[in-house]
């Protein structure tokens, strides 16, 4: 297993709260740079459309075909994660994505493009469910909820700052010199991951049978399965909502430009703080009414989407980014704790299932929206909420689950 450097501060075990605080920041840190270019194309979206000649739908499918990669690699690296060393993984993942990101400035066509995105998404996460392996390994049941909410709360931040960093540079420097920077920040996060965690020992051997039947057991848990829907439809919903709405912000009676539309992901700031608050929030609450609170709050701002005044529509993207981010941190907490054994696994199971609902709603969303226009789009959106919303009704504890499957023989 890794071992970490005191001076990362990433032990959990007896930690003072200074150690825990820069722990938090270190977590958060290696998110931002290993997550930076997920939702950073969005913004761009609008000028590649311009350079690329194509369709909202083609060119949303091209700049989230990433999630596509994402998915492959999280169930990969959930299969190999005994036998893959945390730190060399997570390095060799950001080295490569350094090199992705570069070639992206000079990719020929929509289909490089879109092929130059999957391989960024078996980089990315590669580098994410190493991660959060690893967390799920080193951190006590008392504090996996707040180390988990600091990564998603470093995802956050990178939605926040990469989308204003990628529109702000494609208005001035364009869309070559804008990847190149990218690629920098890739590089910075390989250079934090090695220079914080040591060690380097491999997770353990286990063999391809005990690993099958890990996926089996997880699969079988009706509690986990209920964790892999909810994570398919929360960004199944965060796509759609945020990746066509670029298309109305640019559009009458909004008309904004490339500056502006960057200045407007803004909206991601409070869901830095709120996300930060999930381990708190479960802790009182439960996980159950956490989501559903969460949920009802990202259904209210799909509505607030729908208005022609940008004020209405900016609340409601401060609300759909806040209600998502919040659901994705509580349930990749929940995935953590419902799986008593292979967490690697279960956490390459939960991404596999999370990321997939990333390209699936990207294809299913984007007819609606070529088709129908954006109100169709939101309502595939609110639908996905609903889902979601009956899934996390299995999210139980697990000796309330005990209880239910008692009762029910």
């Amino acid at each position: 297993m890794t071992n970490v450097s005191a001076a990362a501060a990433m032990r959990v075990d007896g930690t003072p709260p200074r150690a825990m605080a820069r722990r938090s920041l270190v977590i958060g840190l290696i998110a931002f740079f290993s997550l930076v270019d997920l939702f950073a194309a969005q913004a761009m979206l609008p000028a590649l459309i311009k350079h690329y000649q194509v369709s909202p739908a083609a060119m949303g499918l091209a700049v989230n075909a990433c999630t596509l990669g994402m998915a492959i690699a999280s169930l990969a690296t959930g299969l190999l994660s005994p036998l893959i060393d945390r730190r060399i993984g997570i390095i060799c993942s950001l080295g490569l994505l350094t090199i992705l990101t570069a070639l992206l400035a000079s990719a020929p066509n929509l289909a490089v493009f879109a092929g130059l995105r999957i391989l960024q998404g078996l980089c990315m996460a590669s580098a994410f469910a190493l991660t959060l392996a690893y967390l799920g390994e080193q951190c006590s049941a008392t504090d996996a909820g707040s180390a988990f909410a600091a990564y998603i709360a470093g995802n956050v931040a990178s939605n926040l700052v990469g989308r204003l960093l990628s529109a702000s540079l494609t208005s001035t420097l364009g869309l070559e010199r804008t990847f190149y920077v990218f690629a920098v920040l890739n590089f910075v996060g390989a250079l934090l991951v090695a220079s914080t965690m040591r060690g380097g020992v491999m997770a353990g051997g286990s063999n391809h049978a005990l690993r099958s039947a890990a996926i089996f057991d997880h699969l079988c848990n009706s509690r986990l399965r209920a964790a892999f829907g909810v994570g398919f439809c929360v960004l199944f919903a965060f796509i759609g909502a945020f990746t066509f709405v670029n298309f109305v912000l640019v559009r009458p009676p909004l008309s904004l430009g490339m500056m502006e539309i960057g200045l407007v992901y803004v909206v991601f700031l409070p869901s830095i703080v709120t996300t930060l608050l999930a381990g708190r929030i479960v802790s009182r609450i439960g996980t159950r009414p956490a989501i559903w609170a969460s949920l009802a709050i990202a259904g209210l701002g799909l509505a607030l989407m729908l208005s022609s005044w940008l004020g209405a529509v900016l609340a409601g993207m401060v609300l759909v980014g806040a209600g998502t981010f919040f659901a994705q941190a509580v349930t990749t907490g929940f995935v953590g704790k419902a799986a008593s054994h292979d967490q690697g696994v279960a956490s390459g199971l939960y991404l596999a299932s999370y990321f997939a609902g990333g390209i699936v709603g990207t294809a299913v969303l984007g007819q609606l929206f070529d088709r129908f226009g954006w109100t169709a789009c939101v309502a595939g959106v609110a639908a996905a909420l609903a889902i979601a919303a009956v899934l996390a009704g299995r999210l139980t504890p697990a000796g309330a689950q005990d209880r239910l499957g008692a009762g029910s023989g």
